[in-house]
């Protein structure tokens, strides 16, 4: 069945070879990575020593768990410092986060494409005592092998969304006869499966996880540490104040043709408070220009933070100087055309928007401005987040909206009410830090497994 299984799989990528080279020609995506993806050549794991104990390796995917996995990575680094952390990510967005926000690692790299050639040279090059899967990426090939090599794999901050579950539903139905047993297979390869909450426990345990295998153990993304100040929080602070910009309206991870969507929310903002200004920042850098356009064509003036004479992303600090730069007094819009920097900007938030709900695209991470008190306000695509979103706003911590004029109307109603603002604001944050202890849990779990199997 796995023949099978890498066989369609490999018939599917022939099918999108010309959707890549596209994709690659316009964006700069794929090519930079595929001798990494296809196991080939790892650069980065060239300067460690061959005969380095087994190495911790986390994957994870993109911008989302990258950030929800840097509090794990750290504490994995403390606790086992003589073996290599090396982390690795799928997406070009997860890589640049990585790189900036996890320099402790030994290495950093591309995760290897589903086939079993890749997988193997993948292994051999990283030579793993464990690996960390961050949410639930089931890749056949990659769980068979590392079974194969008695590699623990432990899924941590388990999580299988209403759309992913609807849509394996689907192909059991049709193949049910060849994904069944692969799954089953496939699963019976992890070690441990550290779920976020009972409903993702119990859809691993329908693809076919073994039951003593699976456990609830809360979700990572509530352990995420409060983002320092940047440079660019540093100087908006201050060029909000010197000019009177007020509201801050910072609407984050908006994603591919929800940009005119955020620009209209604004707009109703702009009606009542003329001094408003936007943080409009895209999810993805391929989105930077369209975004651009959108600003342009709804006639609005803009400056890109690529622009700005700021120096330093604020990684390792505070550090950093701007060189005067300014806000023009008719510019009221701040492209962010970066990565890394849209987290520190939510302290400054007096109306936040987590962008991925306004279009049916499953909605991102609202933990980021709740955890600094900014009530969150999203749309009504939250599937990706489902559980987060529905107890936030069953608490009263967070607005769900169906519309964009509807986010700008939740923006004015909390500033129009500073004390219904200030309590929201409250739970928000209550909500965020009454749910850690997810990380530590999975501390656990991993070190058991690397003290049972420790080579």
């Amino acid at each position: 069945m796995y023949f099978f299984y890498s066989l369609l799989t490999g018939l599917a990528a022939i099918l999108l070879v010309p959707y890549w080279l596209i994709q690659g020609l316009r964006h700069g995506k794929y090519f930079s990575n595929i001798k990494e993806r296809l196991g080939f050549s790892f650069p980065a794991l060239a300067g460690l020593p061959a005969n380095r104990p087994g190495a911790i390796w986390i994957h994870a995917v993109s911008v989302g768990e990258v950030l929800s996995g840097v509090a794990l990575a750290q504490k994995l680094k403390q606790d086992h410092p003589s073996r290599p952390l090396i982390i690795s990510t799928t997406t070009v967005t997860g890589q640049t986060l990585a790189r900036e926000r996890m320099r402790f690692a030994d290495a950093i790299i591309y995760f290897p494409l589903d086939w079993g050639f890749c997988v193997r040279r993948a292994l051999r090059a990283v030579k793993p005592a464990l690996v960390v899967v961050l949410e639930t990426e089931i890749w056949p090939n990659f769980l068979r092998e590392t079974g194969r090599s008695n590699i623990p794999v432990v899924f941590v901050s388990g999580r299988i969304s209403d759309r992913s579950f609807a849509r394996y539903q689907s192909y059991l139905k049709t193949v049910g006869f060849f994904l069944r047993p692969l799954f089953r297979s496939a699963l019976s390869n992890a070690a441990a499966f550290l779920m976020q909450g009972q409903k993702d426990a119990d859809r691993v345990l329908a693809l076919g996880a073994p039951p003593e295998r699976v456990s609830v153990s809360g979700n990572v993304k509530y352990d995420q540490a409060l983002p320092a100040p940047t440079p660019l929080s540093h100087w908006l602070e201050n060029e909000a104040r010197r000019q009177g910009r007020h509201p801050i309206i910072v609407a984050g991870s908006v994603v591919a043709a929800e940009e005119p969507l955020a620009l209209i929310a604004f707009g109703v903002v702009q009606g009542e408070y003329p001094r408003a200004f936007l943080v409009l920042a895209p999810r993805k850098p391929e989105c930077f220009q369209d975004a651009a356009d959108f600003i342009h064509e709804s006639r609005r003036k803009f400056v890109r933070r690529s622009d700005l004479p700021i120096i330093g992303n604020g990684i390792e600090g505070v550090g950093g100087t701007s060189h005067g730069a300014t806000i023009p007094d008719d510019v009221n819009v701040l492209l962010l055309d970066t990565i890394g920097e849209l987290a520190s900007l939510y302290q400054l938030a007096d109306g936040a928007f987590v962008g991925g709900s306004l279009v049916e695209s499953g909605g991102h991470n609202i933990l980021e401005p709740a955890a600094f008190g900014k009530v969150p306000v999203f749309g009504p695509s939250m599937e990706n987040f489902a559980e987060i979103a529905s107890r936030f706003v069953a608490a009263e911590a967070a607005i769900q909206v169906e519309s964009p004029e509807d986010v700008g109307v939740a923006w004015i109603e909390l500033l129009r009410d500073p004390e219904r603002e200030r309590r929201m604001s409250a739970t928000a944050k209550r909500l965020v830090d009454d749910s850690r202890g997810a990380t530590a849990r999975a501390l656990a779990e991993i070190t058991k497994h690397l003290d049972g199997g420790a080579r």
